[in-house]
């Protein structure tokens, strides 16, 4: 499928990006994307996408044309679509092997990509990773063990720090040093996504006509305040705070700020968890998990004033968005994946001193201490902190 946009000119050189596979990724690719039409405006630029991502590049400003695959989908049937549009150059984002195949496949004269030992082959130009990138390291086990049974006196001075900040660059800053391969600007700029009010009107028409009517005990002429939770995290349970927690935030923040109706967001298979959320919390819940499609969910994370998430995919949309994020950190690291730019004062990131944090891993080993150590109390003031203009 290719949708192009009604302004977009056909000059001579052709560009493929071959997108990431995951909607935290893909928003962490646009300044990388802008960085990319500002050194080559006069390009045609194709972004080849998985199609459960597509509607995020609707009418984005720095493509001509959008080319999805299916998740079924083999790398010679993509490739076989991709040699008919003629691409002079392809820029792979993703480290995997199958990403730079299918660009091989596809004939693209020059390929530039990561550069990996297992896949240098398929590229014309391998990028070496910047000077001061470090893998993310799983920690194992063994290795968690022996973190958390080590004295507190041991786990201070410089090292503290390097527990909870690996040896490397967000993950922007690899794209934008990916992109700097074509000559652009590898500056860093903040993720940016766009809504328009027509679709905001859409979803509050779809969704909140009736939202007063969720609100137990709401003042008819207060101004309805719109707050969002996103309990799950598809990576796995590790990255989920726990869902009494959000659930105790809400009914605590609601109590304090009355007219709150909390907009629970999520995917089918979050339902179950969205719906205990608004349980526990007595009411002024709304769940939406599983009910709309991506760009409804990006409207109204745009109508939220403040936005409590795990660290998954509508975290970074709502940043990217505007919309500040409250978010509890344990088995990942905001310096790797963190919403928006590094140290952006709108949103309100949450630690605590688990001395095996972060692990990355999927399921915690032990007793999840990096998660239940960051108390309600904290969310709570993090919460009234992101609805406070500096």
């Amino acid at each position: 499928m290719t949708n192009s946009s009604p302004a977009a000119t056909f000059p001579s050189r052709r560009i493929l990006v071959r997108g990431v596979n995951w909607l935290g990724d893909a928003v962490m690719t646009t300044p990388a994307m802008q960085r990319l039409r500002e050194a080559l405006p006069t390009a045609h630029i194709t972004l080849l996408t998985p199609q459960k991502l597509s509607d995020l590049w609707q009418r984005h400003p720095s493509l001509n044309a959008v080319l999805t695959f299916s998740s079924g989908e083999s790398p010679w049937s993509v490739a076989g679509r991709l040699r008919a549009e003629s691409f002079q150059t392809a820029l792979v984002l993703p480290n995997s092997p199958r990403s730079a195949l299918e660009v091989w496949l596809a004939r693209v004269p020059q390929r530039i990509g990561c550069a990996h030992p297992w896949r240098n082959w398929l590229l014309t130009q391998p990028v070496a990773a910047r000077p001061d990138h470090e893998r993310m390291h799983k920690r194992s086990v063994s290795e968690i063990n022996r973190l958390v049974s080590l004295p507190v006196t041991d786990l201070r001075g410089p090292s503290r720090t390097m527990r909870h900040a690996p040896r490397a660059t967000h993950h922007i800053h690899s794209y934008l040093h990916l992109a700097a391969a074509l000559g652009a600007n590898p500056e860093p700029l903040p993720p940016k996504l766009a809504i328009s009010a027509a679709e905001m009107q859409q979803v509050e028409g779809a969704f909140l006509s009736d939202a007063r009517d969720k609100l137990p005990g709401s003042a008819p002429g207060k101004p309805l305040i719109l707050l969002g939770l996103n309990p799950g995290a598809e990576y796995g349970p590790a990255k989920r705070w726990p869902a009494a927690s959000f659930a105790a935030v809400a009914r605590e923040v609601s109590r304090r700020l009355g007219n709150c109706l909390w907009l629970a967001f999520g995917g089918s298979g979050d339902w179950e968890l969205c719906n205990e959320v608004a349980r526990l919390a007595g009411g002024g819940v709304l769940n939406l998990a599983g009910k709309t499609s991506l760009r409804q969910l990006m409207a109204l994370l745009k109508l939220c004033r403040i936005v409590l998430t795990n660290d998954t995919g509508p975290m970074h949309v709502a940043a990217a968005l505007g919309t500040p994020v409250v978010v509890p950190f344990g088995s990942t690291s905001p310096e790797l994946t963190g919403p928006g730019l590094p140290g952006d004062t709108r949103h309100q990131l949450l630690r605590s001193d688990a001395p095996c944090s972060p692990c990355f891993r999927r399921v915690c080993p032990i007793d999840f201490r990096c998660m239940t150590g960051i108390s309600e109390e904290r969310a709570i003031a993090a919460v009234q902190a992101a609805l406070t203009p500096v």
